[in-house]
């Protein structure tokens, strides 16, 4: 969505109604399935244990009201950053917040709405995100992306522990970070989120070798961020988010969950010698993943989660490849990055229907569940996706969804 600022006044003003109103989300029990749609649901639950069932990739936003110490960047809350604001503006609506005095707490009691309705029900791997820090181990606020503080999230899944799992985030290059991955153990954390783009970290640097030691004596996975980064502000860092550089952590004995397959933008070939001014050729992430986990010493140590690759701007032809290639499977894990999903206009069901992953009868009854539930509908959507091949159909196996036991070490 592009918003123009050159048009009327009246367009201008129609432009600020739209950013500042939210409507309320209507709960998960007010809005009627048919039939039809209830045994969808029950078909997507088909063959799997509910209890090894966990979603690996669910934010906790907040903007800090009610003293949760959750922030975002000014710009993404100021007409100073109109895209920033636009943006915020999608996020908003998708995580119930429609009052922004009450934004941390109306987005906590939406997120258990979706949670805690679902029949049967997964857990969700909550994730903290720490600040970006600087060369010398600063943290640096005011070029923050997001905060979400590892005690907040560690607070929210104590009191659920039913529906959740506490993923810290912790910056290789604070001072005290070792310190801080030791306390987040102690408070449960069962993995550690980073999104090099936005918080500024090379996995490659030699001063993530201690952490990246700690986290395997505590038997903790890393959910990294690979590919390009288009939910943050991140241009100047995109080179972080290159696939190839989490052979480090791999190296050191780490278990890595890739997000979304890096199945965005390009990234220097690192295996290819630079040419004279230093450049590499380029390729696509998602090749580069590819080749990971075809190296054998990564067996059973690397993970790419499939959140995100339904959307428009990814689904062809990552989407297809993933489903038709069974030698990936056994890689793959299931995450919904929420809140995105319950953003409606970047999950396509008519799109993925005329790309042949999707029966044209399933989209009327996928839009049922995403009315009333957008958290349930990312799930029922990727159980349903299919690849239609001369040996029949290609879905994503069991062993995609059931990843409970990368979070039990």
């Amino acid at each position: 969505m592009t918003l123009c600022l050159g048009g009327t006044t009246a367009s201008f003003a129609g432009s600020v109604t739209w950013i500042n109103y939210v409507p309320a989300p209507t709960p998960v029990a007010d809005v009627p399935l048919s039939d039809a749609a209830r045994a969808l649901i029950a078909q997507a639950w088909e063959g799997l244990d509910p209890a090894r069932v966990v979603d690996v990739h669910a934010h906790v936003i907040g903007l800090g009201a009610g003293g949760t110490g959750c922030q975002v960047h000014p710009g993404n809350l100021s007409w100073t950053s109109p895209l920033r604001l636009v943006k915020t503006r999608f996020y908003k609506g998708a995580a119930g917040i429609y009052d922004e005095s009450k934004a941390d707490a109306l987005y906590l009691e939406r997120l258990l709405d979706l949670a805690q309705t679902q029949t049967p029900r997964a857990r969700l791997l909550l994730l903290a995100f720490d600040h970006f820090h600087d060369a010398a181990g600063e943290p640096r606020p005011e070029v923050s992306e997001f905060y979400t503080p590892n005690d907040y999230v560690a607070g929210i899944v104590e009191a659920h522990p039913e529906l959740f799992l506490f993923c810290c985030s912790v910056h290789p290059y604070r001072k005290d970070a070792l310190a801080e991955l030791d306390r987040c153990v102690e408070l449960g954390a069962k993995c550690v989120k980073w999104l090099p783009n936005a918080m500024g970290i090379d996995p490659l640097d030699p001063r993530c070798l201690p952490f990246y030691e700690r986290m395997a004596a505590h038997g903790l996975p890393l959910l990294t961020h690979a590919g390009e980064e288009q939910a943050v502000h991140a241009e100047e860092a995109q080179a972080l988010g290159n696939p190839l550089r989490l052979r480090a952590p791999l190296a050191q004995g780490v278990t890595v969950l890739l997000a979304h397959c890096a199945s965005l933008g390009t990234n220097e070939d690192l295996d290819q010698e630079p040419a004279a001014d230093g450049s590499r050729p380029r390729e696509s992430g998602f090749e580069l993943f590819r080749r990971l986990v075809k190296e054998p010493r990564e067996a059973g140590r690397l993970f790419a989660d499939i959140s995100a690759t339904p959307q428009f701007n990814r689904c062809d032809p990552v989407l297809a490849e993933l489903l038709g290639d069974p030698a990936l499977h056994p890689f793959l894990i299931n995450g919904s990055d929420y809140p995105l999903p319950a953003i409606d206009l970047i999950i396509r069901t008519g799109q993925l229907a005329g790309l042949g992953l999707l029966d044209p009868a399933e989209v009327p009854l996928l839009e049922e569940v995403f009315a009333a539930n957008p958290l349930l509908f990312d799930f029922v959507l990727k159980r349903r996706l299919r690849r239609i091949t001369e040996a029949g159909e290609q879905r994503f196996p069991s062993s995609v969804f059931e990843t409970a036991h990368l979070f039990e070490g």
